[in-house]
């Protein structure tokens, strides 16, 4: 039952800010957390600030919901991988999350979901929480294509991956066309790709496990629309872009699903 998931609202800071925007929006936030009580927060910064955010987090005595988590990792544990990082740095630097397989990943970096899966495999191995990223572009919708592209998403990018791994997942559904273009996929557009998502993680697994499952919603989320959002029963929380970038925004996402 959707009752029984914990909400989850992760803030992908992409790349944006400096050292001090990083401390000042940590600060921010962590100093409101009181009003997303409930819903499990997580902010991602650029990797260069991971350990600036995480020491601020440890600094201000952060409450156990908001959490550490990356945009990207490599799925090899060390070696000449120049400019990479490894998901053993990440956990070095407090991370307990990171999203993976992000369009932007996927679009402009060339990611496959066979190099999601392999990230998602190396992440779990490491401890960390993957937030794996599926979503269909603006052509695949118009050609009414969705179902077919999300669902080779889901099957390759998680394959091999057992109930146990799968319940550390949080999928985000993300309709390519949404993402900062002000554009938002309407309620009912979500929930019916976040329930055929829940049923392809049921076939991955079991029903039991995919009940479990957290699954959110990103693209162009904002305050104003969150709670819309938060209402259909398989949308567990929201993947955060820009909105992210304010206190305000990012913890009133974040309120609309503490109050459903």
């Amino acid at each position: 039952m959707a009752a029984s998931r914990t909400k989850i609202v992760a803030g992908n800071w992409k790349m944006n800010l400096d050292r001090a925007g990083a401390k000042a929006l940590t600060a921010a936030v962590a100093a409101r957390t009181a009003e997303a009580a409930g819903v499990e927060l997580v902010l991602c910064p650029p990797n260069v600030y991971a350990d600036v955010v995480g020491a601020a987090l440890a600094a201000g005595g952060s409450p156990a919901h908001l959490t550490l988590g990356a945009q990207n990792m490599l799925d090899k544990p060390s070696g000449a991988f120049t400019g990479e990082v490894s998901a053993a740095m990440l956990k070095d630097v407090g991370c307990q999350y990171v999203i993976l397989g992000h369009s932007e990943r996927r679009t402009l970096f060339g990611e496959t979901d066979s190099i999601v899966n392999a990230k998602t495999k190396a992440a779990l191995a490491a401890g960390l929480r993957p937030i794996v990223c599926v979503g269909e572009l603006l052509e695949e919708r118009e050609a009414g294509r969705t179902q077919a592209v999300v669902t080779t998403q889901i099957q390759h990018s998680l394959a091999g991956l057992t109930p146990a791994d799968l319940e550390r997942v949080v999928v985000a559904y993300e309709p390519v066309w949404a993402i900062g273009t002000g554009k938002v996929a309407t309620p009912q557009q979500a929930q019916e790709v976040h329930a055929l998502i829940r049923a392809l993680l049921a076939g991955l697994s079991d029903a039991g496990v995919a009940s479990r499952m957290r699954i959110q919603y990103g693209g162009s989320v904002k305050p104003d629309n969150a709670a819309d959002l938060a209402r259909q029963p398989d949308i567990d929380g929201a993947l955060v872009g820009g909105a992210s970038l304010k206190a305000d925004d990012f913890l009133g996402i974040a309120a609309a699903f503490r109050s459903i």
